[in-house]
C-alpha cells in the first residue's frame, strides 16, 4: 500500500511515525455571527500524526473553531486545508465526503444510553455503509479488542466506568477509519487519575492507528504532557502557540502564565511528556 493510499483510507502506514508534513492548515480564519467577531485571524499548522491541543477558557471560540475544522460551520473568510484540499471552498457534497476523514469523540462520550456497546460502536457502519451485519459485528469486536475492551459488547453505557466509556466512544470514532480524530474536552468531568488515563489513550491511539489528533481542552497539564503543539485561544484569537517547551519559555504572556500557574507547572522538567516527538 502506498503512503497516499494509506492516508486516504485512514489506516496507519507500517512503522508509522508522525511527520512534519502539514495535515491540517488554518490560514487567516475569520468567523462572524452578524456583527459579532467570534474568530479573528486564526492560523495553525498541524503535522500529520501530530497531537495538537487547542486550549482556552469559556467563550474563547474553541467550539466554533472545532465546528469549522470538521466542516459543520463555514468560515466567514480564510482557509481550512486538510490533506491539501481547502474545505472552505468545497460544495456541500464535497464537504460531506471530506467529513469522512474525521472521527469525533464527544464531551462526556455521548453514548446512546438505550443501546448496548455493540450497537453504539456499530452505529457509523450501519448508517454509512452497506456491509453485512456479521461483518459489522466482527469489526466492532476487533476494534474493541484493540482498545483493551474484551467481551463488553452486551453491556450498556450505565454499566461502564468513565474510562471505559471514553474507549467505547473512541472505538465508535475509529470505525470509519478516519485520518483525524477530534476530541472535545475529553477529560472534562473526570477525576485526575482517569484524566491521565485518557491522555495515555490519545497517545496510544496515535501510535496504533496513525491518526492526527486535535483536542479541544481547558486542561493545560494534560496538554503539556501529550501535545506536539499547543494553541492558546482567547477571545477568538491565537495568543500563544508552540511546543510545550516553547510555551513554558514564553510564559510572559499574561493569559499563558495564568493557565500555567493554574496547572501548577512552571518548567518542563516537572512534566513527563508522553508523546513520540519529544522522546
Amino acid at each position: 500500500m502506498s503512503a497516499e493510499e494509506s492516508h486516504e483510507n485512514g489506516r496507519p502506514e507500517p512503522n508509522f511515525r508522525p511527520s512534519s508534513e502539514p495535515h491540517i492548515e488554518v490560514r487567516s480564519l475569520q468567523k462572524n455571527f452578524g456583527e459579532t467577531k467570534v474568530l479573528t485571524d486564526v492560523n495553525m499548522s498541524i503535522g500529520r500524526g501530530h497531537i495538537a491541543v487547542i486550549i482556552g477558557g469559556s467563550g474563547a471560540g474553541k467550539t466554533t473553531l472545532l465546528r469549522i475544522l470538521i466542516g459543520l460551520e463555514r468560515p466567514s473568510s480564510g482557509s481550512v486545508i486538510v490533506s491539501g484540499q481547502d474545505m472552505a471552498k468545497m460544495s456541500d457534497r464535497e464537504l460531506n465526503r471530506a467529513r469522512r476523514k474525521f472521527g469525533m469523540v464527544f464531551q462526556y462520550s455521548a453514548l446512546l444510553d438505550s443501546m448496548n456497546v455493540l450497537d453504539n460502536v456499530a452505529f457509523p457502519l450501519r448508517e454509512h455503509t452497506k456491509q453485512a451485519e456479521k461483518d459489522i459485528r466482527k469489526q466492532v469486536t476487533e476494534k474493541l479488542n484493540s482498545l483493551g475492551l474484551e467481551n463488553i459488547e452486551g453491556r450498556f453505557p450505565s454499566q461502564l466506568s468513565g474510562g471505559m466509556r471514553k474507549r467505547v466512544a473512541l472505538a465508535r470514532a475509529l470505525m470509519l477509519e478516519p485520518e483525524i480524530i477530534m476530541y472535545d474536552e475529553p477529560t472534562s468531568g473526570l477525576d485526575p487519575v482517569t484524566s491521565r488515563m485518557v491522555d495515555d489513550l490519545v497517545v496510544e491511539t496515535r501510535k496504533n492507528f496513525g491518526v492526527t489528533s486535535v483536542i479541544i481542552s481547558h486542561d493545560m497539564l494534560g496538554a503539556l504532557q501529550i501535545a506536539d503543539e499547543i494553541y492558546l485561544l482567547s477571545k477568538g484569537r491565537i495568543v500563544a502557540s508552540g511546543s510545550p517547551e516553547e510555551l513554558l519559555k514564553g510564559e510572559k504572556n499574561p493569559l499563558l502564565k495564568q493557565f500555567l500557574e493554574s496547572s501548577g507547572v512552571t518548567e518542563m522538567s516537572s512534566v513527563k511528556h508522553k508523546g513520540e516527538l519529544s522522546q
